[in-house]
This record gives structure tokens, sequence and C-alpha cells, in this order.
């Protein structure tokens, strides 16, 4: 068929970048217009969909959660001490692990050339709370009196038996290190609802550490940079290298970004590069962010009530009391994921005492966070998760005695709950063996509690992806599936 365009095609070759600036002021108008109109700027590029996301706003289910808070306890909780209560296992405290329930499954190099492997019940008691009678150890008092909120789901299972890969596992959707965490995905899907925020905020827990946290975790991996977490820090530099070195005034900085942002629009009319895209959106992101961290890190307007409410070490920056509290504060301003980090929970020995410790530190600002966001109308809209990368053998590694007793990884089955956003609240959901060794009923692989976020979020798994090196990828690998049961 002839071509009925006889003459040449000017587009042809262009970069996007390249073509969006020849026809009209492009992207690097809006940024312009950003920058000499903020309110006019930032409106004309929400309009344009830049800050709404690949899908542009248009989700592919009625979401009925608009942000996540991640309340990740890392090392590995207890099941056995904390949701999954096994009297079977109490009463047989101290037999050996039957072969009829390990079923020849593998073991770490930590225990798995014990010569014995004698069972470890929980020396904690139990008892039901809320309108269905939830389980929760008595380590969690706190928690026991907001059970009607929570969905339970005791049937969580993992691949990774090692904690840097199940960490990894649970953050990324792959065991493999490079893929996007889960915040990433999230902000690349649904965009930011706060111009002057990071629409992805990391907060850590300093103490004691059993296991490195990477910042990798929290990256991007082959997604545009713009869309890696943003760590947030107690102290007086919250976010490193945001603020100006002695001697540069914010006028001198904007200056600098604006002469930046042409060399960048140059470089991107000749190489068609999308990472200058992004490095561009970063420096403008934090311009904007030296004035609105300050205001979101500073508790000083906090009421006295709601110090007492997250407990008396809210008033201690960069606990994770503290760190609820600023979640509490940057869902209020719109950030779509917010992840929290607890160190510590690897009891290899020393399980009672060092899981007691744990409880004391997250118990009641973990609650707390419930209340608040219910009492403020934030926890319908916001879905909370708490979980670690797996769970403990219900057998004890190294000696065995009357008080005390250690564990090892354990990938077969674990606990962890999740509150508002559009779960079913006051359920308990799965099955473990009499034991808490494999899930008896209703398992629920990391791809299927991923996908189930999502779907919260108004997002099909399937359909978020990004096209690199040949194949489309996504959050839930070819996996996962929702969790209707999950979902009020």
């Amino acid at each position: 068929m002839k071509n009925i365009c006889t003459g040449p095609i000017p587009a042809a070759g262009l970069s996007r970048r390249g073509f969006l600036n020849r026809f009209g002021m492009g992207l690097g108008g809006i940024a312009l217009a950003n920058i000499i109109n903020p309110a006019g700027g930032f409106a004309a590029a929400a309009n344009s969909g830049a800050d709404r996301g690949i899908l542009g706003g248009q989700l592919h289910f009625p979401a009925k959660a608009k942000r996540v808070i991640y309340l990740f306890m890392a090392g590995g909780p207890s099941q056995i001490e904390t949701f999954d209560y096994k009297p079977m296992l109490n009463q047989r405290n101290g037999e050996q692990l039957p072969d009829s329930v390990r079923q020849g499954q593998r073991l770490t190099g930590m225990s798995g050339n014990q010569s014995s492997l004698p069972l470890a019940g929980s020396k904690f008691g139990f008892k039901q709370h809320g309108r269905n009678g939830t389980w929760v150890s008595d380590l969690l008092p706190h928690t026991a009196k907001v059970a009607d909120d929570l969905c339970v789901v005791r049937s969580m299972f993992t691949e990774a038996i090692n904690h840097d890969p199940a960490i990894t596992f649970l953050q990324t959707g792959s065991q493999i290190s490079g893929r996007p965490s889960i915040g990433a995905w999230v902000h690349y899907g649904l965009g930011s609802d706060n111009e002057n925020l990071p629409s992805f905020v990391v907060l850590i827990t300093p103490g004691k550490v059993d296991q490195p946290l990477y910042s990798r975790l929290w990256g991007s991996g082959f997604l545009p940079a713009q869309h890696q977490g943003v760590q947030f820090r107690s102290g007086k530099e919250p976010v490193l290298y945001l603020n100006n070195p002695d001697g540069v005034s914010p006028q001198s900085r904007r200056l600098l970004l604006d002469r930046l942002a042409d060399l960048h629009k140059h470089a991107a009319e000749k190489l068609g590069d999308a990472d200058v895209d992004a490095r561009i959106a970063q420096y403008e992101m934090s311009y904007r962010m030296q004035s609105s961290v300050p205001g979101v890190m500073d508790l000083s307007a906090e009421k006295a009530e709601t110090f007492d409410l997250y407990g008396p070490d809210s008033r201690k920056p960069g606990t994770f009391a503290s760190n609820c509290l600023l979640a509490r504060r940057l869902a209020e301003k719109g950030v779509k994921f917010i992840q929290l980090y607890h160190q510590g929970w690897d009891q290899h020995g020393g399980l009672p005492k060092g899981i007691s410790v744990q409880c004391k530190e997250t118990d009641q600002a973990s609650a707390a966070l419930i209340t608040d966001l219910k009492q403020r109308g934030l926890l319908d809209e916001t879905l909370v998760i708490w979980g670690g990368e797996f769970g403990r053998t219900s057998y004890s590694q190294g000696k065995l005695t009357a008080d005390d007793y250690g564990r090892d990884h354990h990938p077969r089955c674990f606990t962890a709950w999740m509150a508002g956003g559009g779960v079913k609240a006051g359920t308990t959901y799965g099955e473990t063996d009499d034991f808490s060794y494999n899930v008896a009923k209703d398992g629920v692989h990391v791809h299927d509690l991923h996908a189930t976020m999502l779907r919260l979020l108004g997002v099909d798994h399937q359909r978020l992806t990004y096209f690199y090196q040949g194949r489309r990828f996504r959050l839930t690998d070819v996996h996962g599936k929702v969790v209707e049961d999950l979902l009020a």
C-alpha cells in the first residue's frame, strides 16, 4: 500500500522528551511552570496524569485502601509465642519432633546437625479476645485490645529458609536482589497524593541488629529511580544530604537546579535517556522536601494524650513508638507507602527473654497506630500490615531447659496480621497443625499476600507490569492469587 504521507515525518527518530518539547512546552515546560508557579504548575502536571502513576488514576478495581503502612518485624517473629496457640505442643514439650510431622523437610545448618530436636512449647499464656475469640499471647496485651480490628493470618508460608533471601522475598517478591520493592511498585502504579513528600517513606528503629537491612529492600530495582523509598531518620538531618551546605541559600539552590534542569533537558533531547527525567524529578522533590520534611517530623504539636496512647517511647525520636506516630502523620499527609522496620526478632537462643523485649517495644505502639487511625477516620482507607519474613521451628535450637529455649528459621508456616483498608476485621484465617510446623488449611503464600494487598489498593497484580530485559515483570512474578476470604 502506498504511503499517503509524501513529506518527511519530522518526529521520526526523536525521543519522547524531544517530541514533547518540539510540540509545545512539553515536560520541561511543565517543570518550569511548577518552579515559577508551584500551584499552577503542579495542577497542570496532575491534570496531565504525570503524578498519577502508570495507571493514570484508572484503577482495575474500586480501591478499598488509599495507602499502606507495613510494620515489618525483621528476624522472623515466633508465631508460637504471639498468635498461633498450640496446647498440644505444650503438652509434648521435650519430646522429639515426630518424623511424621517433619516429613523430611530441610533444616538449616544451625540445627540440622543436632542429635536431638526436642519440641519447645511456648512458656507464655494465651487468651481469646474480641467478638470472635481471637487467640493472642499474653505478651501482646495492647494488641489484644484491638483484636476486633485485626485479620490474623496464621497460615503464611514462604520459600526461603535464611534471612536475606526471605526478607528480600517479602519486600520485593523475589529471593534474588535487584527487583523493585513493594513501595516502588505502588508508587509506579498509583503515583503520589502529595507533591512535597515522597510517595514511599522508610522508617527504621535503631538498636539490636542480628540481621542487617539493605537499602535495596526499599529500592526501585529496574523501575525509574524516583520510585525508590526515601529513608527518614531521627535527629537534625531527617533525610541525608537534603539540607543546603553552609553558605548556600535557598535562592542559590533554586538557581542551580534551574540551570541543572536546562543541562538535563539538553541531554535528554540528544540521548532520549529516561534516567534523566527521573533525575530531574528527584532533584525537584528534594528541593520541595527541604521545607516539608521538618514540619512532618516535628512532633511538638501532638497532644499529651496521643503520646500516652503510643507509650513513653513515643517521645524518644527513632524508637518504634515514635516511628508509628510518624507513620500516622505521614498517612495524614497522603504518603502512599510507609515502611517501618523493627529489628532483633532472631532468637536462636534465649527466646523467652528476647521476644519479651521485642513485644514490649512494639505492642503498645502497633495497637495505638490502629486506634489512632480509627479515631481520625483514616483506618478504613489505610491498610496496616504486621509480620516478618518467616516463623520459628516448633523444636528448640540448642539446649531445652525448663525456662529457656531457642529456635531456628521456619518458612513452612508463620503469622501476619492486617487491619483497616478493606480487610475482614475480627477474623482469623488459616490453620497450622498441632505443632505449628505445617500449614493445615488455607495457606497464604508471599505472592498471595502481595496480590491481596494490591487488590485492596484497586490494582490487578497481573496487570501492573514493567517491561525489562525482554519480558514483563510484576511484583508477584508468575504466581500469586488474591485471597478473597480476607476481603471485607
